[in-house]
């Protein structure tokens, strides 16, 4: 089996899953791969979400041979047979883990903000993490939690070791793991997409959870419409992937352009996305370079700000959408971020026939020069109050624009939204104005 990411793979698992529904259950994930898993687990759970906080300990000079691992609330594990083998000795092993015992803590502080370790007596505990190869970290964790008096303790996981899950087993009331290979070697092989995620990714991933709270009881049981992995064969040879998303009675499909240096996996934009989807919106997000593109940009950085370049990638990838039967009928709106805000406004002043609309999150629609006075396509333009430099910049490319227009600013919002609430603003903003302008009633307006 082999998931596309990890949000792919904690959908997955929550499906697994879906019988702890009714018993209220926490999800905890270890970070840092395991919370876009539990984020997952949790949302379709409607539970709440939570990180248990542990480190590895790698042997002296060789980090990813794991000794063991250091767990918040003071939980030790030694492989002590490893560590004689590797003839470590105690004092320099007590090094170690007092080292990664103050890296625990400067990342509950980080992850928690100063709130307290979750309430697990009496509670079905799900703790989940990306993989689980040797199961030291793992171990730690469900050690830590259990000493918290949960009601039942499971661990899910997407992928494992079976002789490692075997081990674990005595730990837990429960294991639930969708691949046991017993000739795993790496968990990145079981992904087609095993990027890093970083420790703003899962502080993003907590205060999204957070900041549901009662609205997600009213979320639909089922999702707004299956992810597909699409490739788009552009003019000129270029082929793209891509994520589509089709909610039933899609009444419009909106192109993700993301921006400089990220991808289609942003969990920004999926974030965005999911919204647009509950709205009856289908999405496609997807990568505006191509494999070999990307690598050539990983070295120099100059691709992702070619917004001539993206915009016929953004325009190309509209176009191979009337090509598709899903799609081929649905009116089109562009969301760009960054660059690729000026890379939609751009693909909407070429084909205004395509562009039913245009909202750009913290984007930069100066760079799409003197295409601005060409675009026609409503426009919503959403920056942070606190991104003065960029805010200046849309409130100059507001005056050039043709069509509807409106400059949204969201208060005590950075570059990047990521202050609790901010992201959620976007996005209901963006849905609110893709509904209005792609729906049949505003089309027939516009005939």
């Amino acid at each position: 089996m082999v998931f596309r990411d990890r949000v792919d793979a904690g959908r997955r698992l929550a499906f697994a899953l879906r019988r702890y529904r009714d018993e209220a259950p926490v999800v905890l994930g270890l970070p840092r791969g395991g919370v876009p898993v539990a984020y997952e687990v949790a949302r379709a759970l409607k539970a709440p979400l939570d990180v248990w906080v542990v480190r590895k300990v790698g042997a002296p000079g060789y980090e990813e041979l794991g000794l063991g691992a250091v767990s918040e609330g003071g939980e030790v594990y030694l492989n002590d047979q490893a560590l004689a083998e590797l003839g470590v000795p105690p004092d320099e092993a007590a090094e170690i883990v007092d080292r990664k015992a103050a890296e625990v803590e400067a990342r509950v502080q980080r992850f928690r903000r100063g709130r307290p370790l979750p309430d697990l007596a009496g509670r079905t505990v799900i703790v989940v993490d990306d993989g689980i190869a040797t199961g030291g970290t793992a171990r730690a964790a469900l050690h830590a939690v259990r000493r918290r008096g949960p009601r039942r303790l499971v661990l899910a996981v997407p992928v494992a070791s079976p002789r490692t899950l075997d081990s674990l087993r005595p730990e837990v009331d429960e294991v639930v793991c969708l691949a046991a290979d017993p000739h795993l070697f790496a968990i990145g092989a079981y992904y087609r997409d095993f990027s890093q995620t970083t420790d703003d990714d899962v502080v993003a991933l907590l205060e999204r959870a957070r900041g549901a709270g009662a609205e997600a009881e009213e979320e639909p049981e089922d999702p707004p419409g299956e992810e597909l992995a699409v490739e788009l064969e552009l003019d000129g040879g270029a082929h793209l992937e891509g994520s589509l998303t089709l909610p039933a009675g899609a009444t419009g499909l909106v192109l993700f352009a993301h921006g400089s240096g990220s991808s289609r996996h942003s969990p920004r934009n999926r974030f965005v996305a999911e919204e647009l989807q509950s709205a009856g919106l289908a999405t496609l997000l997807f990568d505006l370079l191509t494999a070999e593109e990307e690598a050539v940009d990983e070295r120099t950085g100059h691709l992702r700000f070619d917004v001539e370049l993206l915009a016929g990638r953004v325009l190309g990838a509209a176009l191979a959408t009337r090509e598709l039967p899903e799609t081929s009928a649905l009116p089109i709106g562009y969301f760009g971020a960054s660059t690729g805000a000026a890379a939609a406004l751009i693909a909407a002043a070429r084909r205004p026939d395509l562009a039913g609309a245009v909202v750009s999150r913290g984007g930069r629609p100066d760079l799409a020069g003197a295409h601005l006075e060409q675009v026609h396509a409503p426009t919503l333009l959403l920056v942070g109050s606190a991104d003065t430099e960029v805010l200046a910049l849309n409130r100059q490319a507001l005056e050039r624009l043709r069509g509807p227009r409106r400059l949204a600013i969201v208060e005590g919002a950075t570059h990047l939204f990521e202050e609790p609430g901010t992201l959620e603003e976007v996005a209901r903003a963006a849905s609110a104005w893709f509904v209005r302008y792609l729906s049949p009633r505003a089309l027939e307006a516009s005939a």
